[in-house]
């Protein structure tokens, strides 16, 4: 089976720091859409974050049925990796407006009560893998149930695990004309053992453009 066609999609400092500057969201929104991914995959790390800064709580209430989802609804789907079921703001994620619909990415080590809660809030998910998720599995299942194109909207850490475990297509960077400084390493590419004898992953320039406010987004094909 055909896996879906994977982009790394994310902002950069001139530093190459992912976080210690502010980004300019409507660009890289803008610059997301233009990729045309029918699916978004994240992280539970960066939901619980985005949930969060907004103020969300758990979910109180559950639908009575599932929503209806139309087949010709251009907007993406929204899958978490949530192999531990810390995710519980699914019908505010829902109604947010943003996608057609949510999915959770679990493990078949996942408590049953999650599970279950799952189940009554009508979402969605896919089981892959024993302790931690299968991305492979889950992304050939994705590609299964049709999704041709997913984008990630996340950190290193699951920027790594699809790196290195060769799941990525494309990487598309907005480079912020900005310098973050400090001392996080919060980067594109989370890869603990870079530097001990692992290679690099290449790259081949697909394209340079120059954005307004000074920005430019490249974007590279993995070799």
């Amino acid at each position: 089976m055909t896996r879906p066609y994977v982009v790394i999609h994310n902002v950069l400092s001139i530093d190459g720091r992912i976080d210690g500057f502010v980004p300019d969201t409507g660009i890289y929104y803008e610059s997301a859409a233009a990729l045309d991914a029918d699916c978004m995959l994240t992280g539970s790390d960066t939901i619980l974050k985005a949930m969060e800064a907004e103020g969300v709580g758990p979910d109180e209430d559950v639908p009575a049925s599932a929503p209806a989802v139309r087949s010709d609804d251009d907007l993406p789907l929204l899958v978490v990796v949530d192999s531990q079921g810390r995710v519980s703001t699914w019908q505010a994620l829902r109604e947010a407006g943003y996608w057609r619909d949510v999915m959770a990415l679990i493990s078949r080590s996942t408590p049953q009560g999650y599970r279950d809660y799952l189940a009554k809030g009508f979402i969605d998910h896919i089981a892959a893998g024993d302790t931690k998720v299968d991305l492979r599995v889950a992304l050939e299942e994705l590609g299964r149930r049709g999704v041709r194109k997913v984008r990630t909207d996340s950190g290193g850490t699951l920027n790594g695990v699809l790196l290195r475990q060769g799941l990525v297509d494309e990487v598309s960077l907005l480079l912020h004309p900005a310098l973050a400084g400090g001392s996080s390493r919060s980067s594109v590419y989370d890869a603990p053992d870079a530097g001990r004898g692992e290679a690099g992953i290449e790259l081949k320039i697909i394209s340079s453009r120059r954005l307004k406010n000074g920005i430019v987004w490249l974007r590279y094909t993995v070799v």
